[in-house]
């Protein structure tokens, strides 16, 4: 059970309800089914997060189950996919299922509906039923072939299973009624002639159930006792009960579907349709390319399980959609990522500087703290000589008051190290700043316990020694679309507001303890925000991934807009 001090959601107060009415907890069981069609998206992270946490707070079994009702869009590299996803979030399933393997039991369930005079098959066209449907203020007209004998459709449902007809020809529909005033129930179809092999049962099958007949009768053989589902499908809810009402034996638990809300992300798009459009059209390199709202894109962007699952809590579960900014899933990346990944200083623009007064051909190494929120504080030793890199931005010839990083004639203090004073900029013959000259307090060194090394300077710069420094590539990630609903604009194509600079690639350079980084480590490049090393690196290169920058930027642009 739930624990009494926790503030249950609507959906836990379903539960509580069914079980003080007197539903069996030992019965209790969930699900999470997706279809294979596609990588799974943040927004499919707050539906598992929803059932395998319903499973963990209840001590119940979930089953991971595959609607895998289409080949023509499904593919197993998709259930693959799946499954490595959930499995990365933390969650453990309880049966691997998948709707194929109910494809006898579903079709001999249509043929008991067809017995019954309750389903029949119909030979119009896909057009014409779409016209004979109505409108939802105007009631539906039956189909001509709707009176067909039991026979009739026996025989040639038999016939479309072997394969006898070209798909199209016909299709079987449940006979229930074309005037209801929920359009789903004017007789829906619940299988469709479909000549293509299946990932799973090959070319077995020459039709196909539809999704609606198939979901919760799938509930049903699997004994879940409640589906959940996003808001989409709560008019589908009364044909739900309808198909499993028709092979419900009062001695098993009948499924309860409920609904709850989606939540939406801004600056992206979560339909899997479009999500495939921008695979295809090469606007992103692949379903897991960094830019994608994926749970494989988020992960090879930095993110960690446990930013997506605070993520998912946060955002809770409730009945209405709400456009969630993404400046909210930034934010809890940062509260993970500041308590694990080990601080180091890497250079994305830079500057050279030296210090003239430092001796030549010298070196030596200096303390730096890997992550000043370890509870037990641990050091690296970061090479230090006359030569240096700093960002370009950290130095100006001239600037006001509330510059405090280096200009001409003021001094900062270097992160571990020294303080130096910038004396001289040395330009190019077009006039851009090519290094800078510099000379250091020798007394000022970090930690050295001398009366300088505790003097005050505003500034403190993050800088890597030339001599030591590795380069690697940084791939730098901003919003993939440059409107926070790009889907939502009537007479626009989403694909309108794709952000031409959403990917920037640069050389950079790190520190050398960096150089034996492995693909998948986290870190914090100080004074920069939280980066990935990529699976595309190798012994050669090392390709790091932007994951957030430190603080919410985004935030102060759009509150100036």
């Amino acid at each position: 059970m739930a624990e009494e001090t926790k503030s249950l959601n609507f959906i836990e107060h379903i539960i509580e309800d069914d079980l003080e009415n007197g539903f069996d907890k030992q019965d209790l069981r969930f699900r999470f089914p997706p279809e294979p069609n596609g990588y799974l998206h943040i927004g499919h992270a707050s539906s598992i997060c929803l059932n395998f946490g319903l499973g963990l707070d209840y001590d119940a079994p979930v089953n991971l189950r595959f609607d895998d009702t289409n080949p023509a869009k499904e593919e197993k590299e998709y259930v693959e996919a799946i499954k490595r996803d959930v499995e990365w979030l933390g969650y453990k399933w309880d049966k691997e299922c998948y709707a194929s393997d109910y494809f006898q039991q579903l079709y001999d369930w249509a043929v008991e509906l067809i017995k019954k005079g309750k389903a029949y098959v119909d030979s119009q066209t896909s057009e014409e039923m779409a016209e004979q449907k109505g409108t939802p203020s105007q009631t539906g007209i039956e189909s001509p072939y709707r009176n067909r004998s039991v026979e009739e459709n026996l025989d040639l449902f038999q016939r479309m299973k072997n394969g006898e007809f070209e798909s199209g020809t016909h299709v079987l529909r449940a006979k229930i009624d074309m005037a209801s005033s929920n359009m789903l129930m004017r007789d829906p179809i619940m299988y469709r002639i479909l000549h293509k092999a299946h990932h799973r049962t090959n070319t077995d099958w020459c039709i196909y159930p539809m999704y609606d007949w198939t979901h919760g009768e799938s509930d049903y053989i699997e004994q879940v006792s409640h589906s959940f589902c996003t808001l989409e499908f709560a008019m589908h809810r009364e044909l739900y009960e309808w198909f499993l009402d028709n092979v419900y034996d009062e001695n098993k638990v009948k499924p309860k579907q409920r609904e709850f809300a989606r939540r939406n992300l801004s600056h992206t798009v979560v339909s899997k349709r479009k999500l495939l459009r921008l695979v295809e059209d090469g606007v992103v390199n692949g379903w897991d390319d960094p830019r994608m709202p994926t749970i494989s894109g988020l992960k090879r962007r930095g993110y960690t399980p446990e930013s997506i699952k605070k993520f998912a809590e946060t955002i809770g579960i409730a009945k209405r959609e709400n456009l969630i900014d993404v400046s909210l899933l930034e934010f809890c990346v940062r509260e993970d990522l500041n308590k694990k990944a080990p601080r180091v200083m890497g250079v994305l623009n830079p500057l050279k500087v030296v210090i003239t007064n430092y001796p030549e051909d010298t070196e030596e190494y200096l303390d730096a703290e890997n992550n000043p929120e370890e509870e037990n504080m641990t050091y690296r030793k970061v090479p230090f000589s006359r030569e240096l890199y700093i960002e370009q931005e950290d130095f100006r010839e001239e600037a006001n008051r509330k510059f405090f990083r280096l200009k001409l004639g003021k001094e900062v203090r270097l992160k571990n190290a020294y303080i130096i004073k910038a004396e001289k900029a040395i330009k190019d013959d077009e006039g851009n700043i090519t290094e800078v000259h510099c000379t250091y307090d020798p007394l000022s060194k970090s930690g050295s316990g001398t009366p300088e090394s505790q003097r005050k300077v505003k500034g403190t710069l993050h800088w890597v020694s030339i001599p030591h420094a590795k380069e690697v590539e940084v791939r730098e990630y901003d919003r993939l679309f440059t409107d926070p609903e790009p889907d939502r604009h009537e007479g626009k194509d989403f694909m309108e507001f794709i952000n031409p600079d959403s990917l920037r690639v640069t050389k950079a350079f790190v520190e050398p303890s960096l150089a034996d980084a492995k693909a998948g480590e986290h870190f914090q490049f100080q004074r920069i925000g939280y980066f990935i090393v990529d699976p595309d690196s190798t012994d050669e290169k090392l390709v790091f991934n932007k994951t957030v920058e430190l603080r919410d930027s985004w935030a102060k642009i759009d509150a100036k807009k």
